[in-house]
């Protein structure tokens, strides 16, 4: 009987070569279409990082071009075939394997960057040093490997310009002092003239150090393309900038887009007052002229009380939309008290439109900028006869800020306050609790800049920084690095050529001469509002005041005040033209024909 034998089973080993190369013929065979998958991949990854890195004012021009040119291959002969094939080509290529380079060491530091990494892991010693003689080996001792500690590092001539290191957990990295004094130390050792970004990782107990390259300040002021209500207090680098704005350089040099930062006013503003403080030659009075020509370009009013007296304003004097620039306290305290009842007015004025269901007055929607340069130099005279007879009788200049500050948000009123770090004891509390944007300027230590911002900022500005350099802290947002934009006066024969002209260049025709305003980029301006004629009081309705002074063409350097009781004083030539319209009998009567009406009642 012949005996059938079982063919034999196949071996699991065959059967994954079997398997394996069944996988390699298919590969091979779909290995174009996995190359274009992969470079459609890489291409949809690089056009989603182009939007999420695209400003939003360039994303809309963006779509129409690719819709335009979508259109235009679509109308073509063979353009969707084209189309195609060039998609193709650009996947494939994007999808190909690259070669691999021959894999080369990292080159090492040298001698002397050696060196200073080991001096700077010695200055750190005393600082992450445990107490005792703890049983594990600490970080940081005496004689010590720095490498444990410095995990990367970066040097740009000769310097260390990035570094990253890791410190005990038992630091007090919760306490910013602590963290001060750390940063102290990395910025003394790595360079004193730069400026760092320090971040540290609480959770990983590391701290990253980087050495920030210098903000630009070959930007002059100018109209700068921003939303209604914006305005442009500087500039700043880091991830902070979360927009850019298109900006044109001095001297014809081209167009930039630098991060601003935007300091937004009006009635849903929650920091619609600004302080200001520096040091001597810092920048603040370069700071209130571009707010001041920014916000004539947008139309609105302007109202400078200069309390130095040096004449840094005077090429704003008798000008369209500037109210007066005050040098004296006279005329100081007439500023800020027609400021005052003006304050009170536009609410009045807003409260009945609103209860009426109208729209505001145009006189109402115009913005107020009141404008103080050093006033705690008025609020103690120099002389005692600089004050006048009936100094004493009525409120202290500062007093009168309270209106507009604690009001000032709801009647369009916006006050910008000027001051060195030497007077800032003077200031009334209502500066500090309403003025919640904040500027420091000038190269101050951590602790002066904390002490004014709210926060301490991470190292400040060196010695040798232009003027404008510092800090700006919007409300309780981060503290960023600031350059405010070239605005010298036009009358200072040391400063560049161009900035002054530039300067020269937004500033409002005079009030002598039949000119217009600059136009705002981007911003149709509305018409001058006509001087209606005064109306007689309703009965049981509060007075009504007459403040449209600044858009006359006879500009008298007065305000208009409730029931004209009072006028101001100019700049320049105020006096002489307060004097004619005694004669004529035309409004803004001074201090003398008030006088004089008293007497004659």
């Amino acid at each position: 009987m012949t005996r059938w034998t079982k063919p034999a089973r196949p071996s699991r080993w065959r059967m994954r070569n079997a398997v394996r190369a069944g996988a390699d013929g298919v590969l091979d065979v779909c290995h174009p279409l996995l190359v274009l998958g992969r470079g459609l991949r890489r291409l949809a990854a690089r056009s989603a990082a182009w939007w999420r890195r695209a400003p939003r004012e360039r994303r809309g021009p963006a779509l129409f071009l690719l819709a335009v040119c979508g259109a235009l291959v679509w109308l073509l002969p063979y353009g969707r075939t084209a189309a195609l094939l060039a998609l193709l080509g650009a996947a494939a290529w994007h999808g190909r394997e690259r070669a691999a380079m021959p894999y080369a060491a990292p080159a090492g530091p040298d001698e002397t960057e050696r060196t200073r990494l080991r001096a700077l892991y010695e200055a750190l010693v005393p600082y992450f040093a445990p107490v005792g003689d703890p049983a594990p080996p600490p970080l940081y001792t005496h004689g010590g490997d720095w490498t444990e500690v410095f995990e990367e590092f970066a040097f740009r001539d000769g310097r260390i310009s990035e570094l990253l290191l890791c410190y005990p957990a038992w630091f007090r990295d919760g306490e910013p002092a602590e963290r001060l004094r750390i940063e102290a130390v990395l910025a003394a050792k790595t360079g004193r003239e730069r400026e760092y970004r320090f971040c540290w990782d609480q959770e990983g107990n590391r701290l990253e150090m980087t050495a920030l390259e210098p903000l630009p300040t070959d930007i002059p002021v100018q109209p700068f393309v921003t939303a209604p209500g914006e305005t442009v207090l500087g500039f700043t680098d880091g991830p902070e900038g979360r927009r850019t704005v298109p900006v044109r350089l001095l001297a014809g040099a081209g167009m930039r887009d630098v991060p601003p930062v935007l300091w937004r006013t009006g009635p849903r503003s929650t920091e619609p007052h600004l302080l200001a403080v520096g040091l001597p030659g810092a920048g603040t009075s370069s700071l209130l002229r571009s707010l001041a020509l920014q916000a004539l370009c947008r139309r609105g009013d302007v109202l400078i009380v200069d309390g130095d007296g040096g004449g840094e304003f005077a090429c704003l004097a008798a000008r369209h939309g500037v109210l007066g620039v005050e040098t004296t306290l006279p005329g100081a305290l007439s500023a800020l008290e027609w400021a005052d009842r003006e304050t009170e007015r536009r609410l009045l004025a807003a409260g009945r439109a609103r209860q009426r269901g109208e729209d505001l007055p145009q006189d109402v929607r115009r913005p107020l900028w009141v404008l103080l340069d050093r006033p705690t130099a008025l609020a103690l005279p120099r002389f005692p006869q600089a004050a006048g007879p009936d100094a004493g009788a009525g409120p202290g200049l500062l007093e009168l800020l309270r209106t507009p500050l604690r009001h000032g948000r709801a009647a369009g009123v916006t006050v910008v306050v000027a001051e060195p770090f030497a007077a800032l004891d003077e200031l009334p509390h209502e500066v500090f609790a309403h003025a919640r944007a904040r500027v420091v300027l000038g190269a101050v230590r951590p602790e002066e800049a904390g002490a004014v911002l709210g926060q301490t900022p991470q190292t400040g500005p060196p010695a040798g920084s232009p003027p404008g350099r510092g800090f700006a802290r919007l409300g309780t947002g981060p503290v960023l690095r600031l350059q405010v934009p070239a605005t010298p006066d036009p009358f200072d024969e040391t400063a560049g050529e161009a900035a002054r002209r530039a300067v020269w260049s937004l500033l409002p025709g005079s009030v002598h001469e039949p000119s217009a305003r600059p136009a705002v980029l981007g911003h149709t301006p509305a018409a001058p509002v006509p001087h209606a004629p005064a109306r007689q009081p309703t009965a049981g309705a509060p007075p009504r005041s007459a403040p449209e002074a600044p858009h006359h063409d006879g500009w008298d350097g007065g305000y208009g005040g409730r029931d004209g009781e009072r006028g101001g004083r100019g700049h320049r030539g105020g006096r002489q033209a307060r004097e004619g319209k005694r004669e004529r009998g035309g409004r803004g009567p001074g201090r003398g024909t008030v006088a004089s009406a008293r007497q004659a009642t």
